[in-house]
Parts: C-alpha cells; sequence; structure tokens
C-alpha cells in the first residue's frame, strides 16, 4: 500500500513539461480573464498609444525632420533602424497596464519599421559576378598595420580601396599588398590597390584643404572602371550644438559633382562618407550610385563602430555595373569594420 500511495503521488504530479505546460496555461487564463473583464482596457496606455504614434510619425517622416537645429534630421537618420528597439519596450508597457488602446496603437509603428527596413532580414546574395572589390578605414592610430592588410587581403578582392593612410605606414600597408596588388596609388590619405592596372590617378578636391578623396581607371577585362575612393571629414554629436556635419556636407557636395563630371559609365565608389544612405545630406551622391547591400546585402551590414557596429558608414557605391552580393568582413586593428562587394561588370556600357 506504501509503494502504491508513493507511486500514485508521483504520477499525479506529471512529467517536467507538463507541469510547465500546466504552468503557462494557468498563466495564460489568468491574463486573458483578466483583460476580459477589464472595461477599463481602451481607457488605460493612453500615453504609451500616443509614443507609439508619434514614433510611427518620426519613421516615417524622417525626410522631414529639419536639419536647421543641430542637424537634428540627418542625425536621425543615420540612426534610424534603431528606433525600432523602441517597440518592445513600448510592447511590455502595453501588456503591463492592460493596454488595449496601446497594443493596437503599436500596429502603426511596426508596420513603419517593416516597410522601411523588413526587407533588409531576407538574404539577396546572389552568385556570379567578375569584380570584386573592398574598401576599409583602416585607422590612422592602428597598431598592427600589416595585419590589418593581410586580414582585409585575404577577403580575395580585385580591387581594394583604404582611408585614414598615416604617411609612415603607407610603406607598411604597400609591402604587405604589394605581392597581390601589383598596381597601386596613394594621394594623401587614401590608396587604392589593384589586380588590374590603374592609371588616370588624381586627387579629387573635396574642399577640405588636404587630400582626402582620389579618382583612377581600373582597366578590369571586361572594360574600365573610373574608381572613386574618399573618406569625408568626421561628423560629432555634441550636447551644445547637436550632429555637427556641415564639413561632411560640404564635401559630400563636391565629391557628388566629381562623380557626375565622370565620363566612364562605370562608376564605383568606395570609402568612409562618414553617412548612411538614410542620410540626406549624402543626397548628391547617393542619388546617382546604389548600394549594393541594400540591392543584393543580407542584413544591415554595419560598420562601425567595429566592438559594437551600429551604423553603415562606409559605403561601397556603383553604377554601370550589377552587383551580385554584399558583405561585411570581420574586425581588424581598426575601429571600423572592412566591407566588400562583388559585382558583374555591365558589359553593354560603353
Amino acid at each position: 500500500m506504501a509503494q502504491q500511495a508513493y507511486m500514485t503521488e508521483t504520477d499525479s504530479g506529471g512529467s517536467d513539461p507538463e507541469r510547465r505546460a500546466n504552468r503557462l496555461r494557468r498563466l495564460f487564463d489568468r491574463v486573458v480573464t483578466g483583460w476580459r473583464g477589464d472595461r477599463r482596457i481602451w481607457r488605460r496606455g493612453l500615453v504609451t498609444a500616443a509614443v507609439a504614434i508619434l514614433l510611427a510619425g518620426v519613421m516615417a517622416a524622417h525626410s522631414r525632420i529639419p536639419n536647421a537645429i543641430g542637424n537634428l534630421g540627418s542625425l536621425t537618420e543615420t540612426f534610424l533602424p534603431w528606433f525600432g528597439l523602441l517597440v518592445p519596450v513600448l510592447l511590455v508597457i502595453a501588456l503591463v497596464r492592460k493596454s488595449a488602446t496601446a497594443l493596437i496603437a503599436l500596429v502603426l509603428p511596426v508596420s513603419v519599421w517593416l516597410n522601411l527596413f523588413g526587407g533588409l532580414f531576407f538574404d539577396k546574395t546572389g552568385s556570379g559576378g567578375d569584380l570584386t572589390v573592398a574598401t576599409h578605414n583602416v585607422n590612422a592610430d592602428n597598431a598592427d598595420p600589416a595585419g590589418t592588410a593581410r586580414a582585409v587581403a585575404a577577403a580575395g578582392a580585385d580591387v581594394l580601396a583604404l582611408e585614414e593612410l598615416k604617411a609612415s605606414a603607407v610603406p607598411t600597408y604597400e609591402k604587405a599588398l604589394e605581392e597581390k596588388y601589383p598596381h597601386h596609388a596613394v594621394v594623401g590619405t587614401v590608396g587604392l590597390w589593384s589586380k588590374y592596372p590603374v592609371s588616370g590617378v588624381k586627387a579629387v578636391d573635396i574642399e577640405l584643404g588636404w587630400k582626402r578623396a582620389m579618382r583612377a581607371t581600373v582597366a578590369t577585362p571586361s572594360g574600365p572602371i573610373a574608381v572613386y575612393v574618399a573618406h569625408l571629414p568626421s561628423v560629432r554629436v555634441k550636447l551644445e550644438a547637436g550632429f555637427t556635419a556641415r564639413q561632411r556636407d560640404k564635401s559630400a557636395e563636391a565629391l557628388g559633382k566629381a562623380i557626375g563630371h565622370e565620363k566612364l559609365p562605370r562608376k564605383i565608389l568606395l570609402g568612409d562618407l562618414n553617412g548612411t544612405m538614410n542620410d540626406r545630406s549624402l543626397t548628391a551622391i547617393t542619388s546617382q550610385l546604389r548600394s549594393p547591400q541594400g540591392a543584393v546585402g543580407d542584413g544591415f551590414g554595419f560598420s562601425w563602430p567595429a566592438s559594437f557596429p551600429m551604423a553603415r558608414i562606409d559605403q561601397i557605391l556603383v553604377t554601370g555595373v550589377e552587383p551580385t552580393t554584399s558583405w561585411t568582413l570581420p574586425a581588424t586593428g581598426s575601429d571600423h569594420l572592412p566591407i566588400a562587394a562583388r559585382v558583374k561588370v555591365d558589359t553593354t556600357a560603353s
């Protein structure tokens, strides 16, 4: 009898999965019952609902946020994808407050965010392509330039651009890359390394007073390509001044004009633009070229800062060639991540 009683008591408890399922079912029943009998679910959480609607409005109308005060519009556009993190916060508040109004209002920011960035969650990478390009801001204070050069070269790029080259480190980069890249040119603090012949090298004036942009013709087997390498001025976020980007914006305009005057139909821009594709201040550039990351990349492709990437300010932009895939490379000794893309040279362009 003792054994039977023991067995009966043990069996009545059920297995662990069953007990967990029962607890979840009871919790769900309490929540549903509590909401069903609460007539105030529509009156509570009005502030949370208002915040949700405001969030949706900011994301949907980000291009209308003025830059007159602290470049607030550009600052918003730089970190626009991260606004989605506010949705789960508001969701928790709505559930805790038992607010049906807030839950319904959350449909708006979710819809807007998915409309803006939902497509980035689908892997659009393709196959093929006959030219791989890469770019990397190597950081002037990089303690291991040789290791950084080898790491980026290991990606197998046919054309490689480097920015923020310290004059004293240039020989180190040249030596580390000379075996894979027989052709190269350095202008100021930017450089271009190529497996194919390079000609027509010249500085591009981006109205800085020193050289941080260049242009060259790369003679690929499928035809010549105008390759631009640029490092636009840095931006700062200051409490007293907001998003200070005046010099960056001025340089972006100058670079856009130079690209617009380019005679070759195939163009590739590689570099650190200190701005995202959403930033309206880069329109002079982004209106002419498209991003392989946006077209055929997988995910956001954030590149900065390397320790915890929050924005894609390093860019590969193209026209006259067809991007097939785009990706971010592993971290090096820099505070930026290198990025790469593969393209099919458009042989119909002449």
